[in-house]
């Protein structure tokens, strides 16, 4: 039984495999409770997606795809900000159009230059055939995400809180909503690989709302976040090969079962919780 269990780690790809998901799923979560807490759900989805055209144009002029996918994103997320700086627009709608337009572009580009880069990998990812050197770029945008959050991720929780007592008492915001942004497209890019454009919203967005269901306080937040995104993606990874399927859909199925569990049982902020609470409140609102 136990030997069964452990025949995915006699290969070198899924070994890979979960560790990169691993890595990835750690990092995601960690940024998804500032995601959670700036209300960035869908910008983290328009990001996953403006970066099409940049990984195509990275393919015809020769360069990195990662650099090219960073690039589309930071310019898709300027953009995003400049419409709705610069016209009535709300931010939803800036977002929706933005997003769209850089995706239908990517689209329009891999159409016209076809190259060897299916854009099924693209919107599915392909953890399982991930090249060596596609895995030591991810590993680097983890590393350089790790390091800017211990660098300023005091600064950053204090504006995600309160932007407004973060600029009096002297903080750059603007250099801080630079480097979460660039942070989150940064990680973006890398879990695309992992799961693929579509899914890669999930990875940002899921551990970070469970966590937030669990604890009041931020740092356990974003503990637990960082702990239910690195152990679903790598028993998702591992799972996967057993199930034959996909690996980026099992690690988000799992994310969303475990989300609908917690939604439902957390003890202070669930469902069950909440119903309880307002029981004993309409009882004790009752004459003895």
């Amino acid at each position: 039984m136990t030997e069964g269990l452990l025949i995915p780690f006699e290969y070198e790809y899924m070994r890979n495999a979960m560790l990169v998901s691993t890595v990835i799923g750690g990092v995601c979560g960690l940024l998804s409770c500032f995601v959670a807490l700036k209300g960035w759900s869908l910008l983290g989805d328009a990001l996953s997606h403006a970066v099409v055209p940049g990984v195509a144009l990275a393919w015809i002029l020769g360069l990195p795809f990662a650099l090219g996918a960073f690039a589309s994103g930071m310019l898709a997320a300027w953009f995003m900000g400049f419409v709705r700086r610069n016209s009535r627009i709300r931010e939803d709608a800036a977002i929706g159009v933005v997003f769209t337009a850089f995706f239908g572009l990517g689209l329009v580009l891999l159409t016209l230059y076809p190259s060897n880069i299916r854009l099924q990998t693209i919107i599915f990812g392909n953890v399982l055939g991930i090249a060596p050197e596609d895995a030591v770029q991810m590993m680097l945008v983890a590393a350089g995400v790790l390091l800017a959050m211990a660098l300023r991720g005091r600064d950053m929780i204090l504006w995600a809180f309160d932007a407004g007592h973060a600029r009096a008492i002297g903080l750059d915001t603007r250099l801080l909503q630079v480097l979460l942004l660039g942070c989150v497209a940064a990680v973006a890019v890398a879990a695309m690989m992992a799961v693929g454009a579509v899914l890669v919203i999930a990875m940002l967005v899921a551990p970070g709302a469970t966590a937030y269901l669990l604890t009041d306080r931020f740092g356990r937040m974003m503990a637990g976040a960082t702990a239910i995104g690195a152990g679903t993606a790598f028993t998702g990874a591992w799972l996967s090969f057993f199930l034959d399927g996909s690996t980026g859909g099992v690690i988000v199925s799992l994310q969303a079962l475990i989300f609908t569990a917690v939604l439902v049982l957390a003890p202070r902020h669930g469902l069950l919780a909440g119903r309880r609470s307002r029981r004993q409140a309409a009882g004790g609102g009752q004459p003895a």
